[in-house]
């Protein structure tokens, strides 16, 4: 697909086309099956001053929370319980969790239970990643929100382009099942900037790949900008869906914060995965990276067995199996 196609797509061409193209690729790959994760988000500290996040380190208003170690590991034996494959460990860049600590967290999980482990931590070296993949963690999702580097800049203060993509590149090579992805609508982006985000996020051949909508902050720099439009994130997930057939696309949480059915439409845009909160509910609500994330005030249990439910009337199968990556896997569709 070259680059004014995607531009063409990105305007509104042919959004039935599109998504039904998308969902023949996805059923193509991965047949009926949706894969299920479970995030446990352990520490709402941040390091950062990413102007888009609620987590930021300058937002003082903002309630700030750490789990234990045990609280950590309750919170991954209530997502087995559930049947949830896969576990996402999910912080603000927190130094408090030095390298030792994740490390023995990842080992305790899996010799636990027979999961998958996906870290979420943002930047933390070579050495970090080295040393935790050692330990059983399976993959790491690094988000780069825009590949244009002077953009990034404007959206994440203080932090550099190429350290970060650097760092994609060092999970790919340590063999983690290595996953990126792209805020859509942010500030100053335009329909071009996304085209070429899409294009470059596709070159780094990654086994994971998110897009959603940028949903503003009250408590940060963007608080007064208007929403990303969740339908330009629905066609950049169908277009990173047909240019990345084998990479695992979830529908993502703030599709459903901005738009109702927001996941059933992520879902038949060419998504593949679905993500839920199992932290802690005494804390849940305050991971507030954005405006109505994890406002979800029933159990795990409830909100796993509705989306169970959905995908079922859908005719798709919530998947049970670990769901890995099928880039670059011999014999793969």
């Amino acid at each position: 697909m070259t680059r004014d196609e995607i531009l063409a797509y990105l305007k509104g061409k042919d959004d039935a086309g599109l998504f039904a193209g998308a969902r023949a690729v996805r059923r193509e790959i991965f047949g009926d099956e949706i894969y299920l994760r479970g995030i446990v988000e352990f520490t709402s500290f941040c390091r950062c001053r990413c102007n888009y996040c609620g987590l930021r380190a300058p937002n003082d208003e903002v309630f700030r929370y750490r789990l234990t170690e045990a609280e950590i590991l309750d919170a991954v034996d209530e997502l087995a319980a559930l049947d949830l494959p896969t576990v996402v460990l999910q912080g603000g860049e927190d130094p408090h969790y030095d390298v030792a600590f994740i490390g023995r967290i990842v080992r305790s999980i899996k010799a636990r239970h027979a999961i998958a482990v996906t870290l979420s931590l943002g930047e933390r070296g070579p050495e970090a990643f080295s040393h935790w993949r050692e330990c059983g963690a399976d993959r790491y999702l690094l988000k780069m929100e825009t590949l244009d580097e002077s953009l990034y800049g404007t959206y994440r203060p203080g932090c550099d382009f190429q350290q970060r993509l650097a760092g994609v590149r060092t999970l790919q090579r340590l063999g983690y099942e290595a996953g990126s992805g792209i805020i859509t609508g942010l500030p100053g982006m335009t329909l071009e900037t996304l085209a070429d985000d899409i294009l470059a996020v596709t070159d780094l051949a990654l086994d994971m790949i998110s897009a959603g909508p940028f949903v503003p902050h009250p408590q940060t720099p963007f608080g007064a900008e208007s929403p990303g439009d969740p339908q330009l994130a629905l066609r950049t997930m169908a277009i990173l869906r047909l240019l990345n057939p084998h990479a695992n696309i979830p529908a993502t949480s703030a599709l459903e914060t901005v738009r109702e059915e927001g996941r059933k439409q992520g879902i038949d845009a060419g998504a593949n995965v679905l993500m839920f909160s199992v932290t802690p509910a005494s804390v849940r609500k305050n991971y507030a990276i954005y405006p109505g994330k994890n406002q979800e005030t029933r159990t795990a249990a409830h909100t796993v067995q509705k989306a169970r439910e959905l995908i079922r009337s859908m005719g798709l199968s919530p998947s049970s199996s670990l769901g890995g990556s099928k880039v670059g896997k011999v014999g793969a569709p």
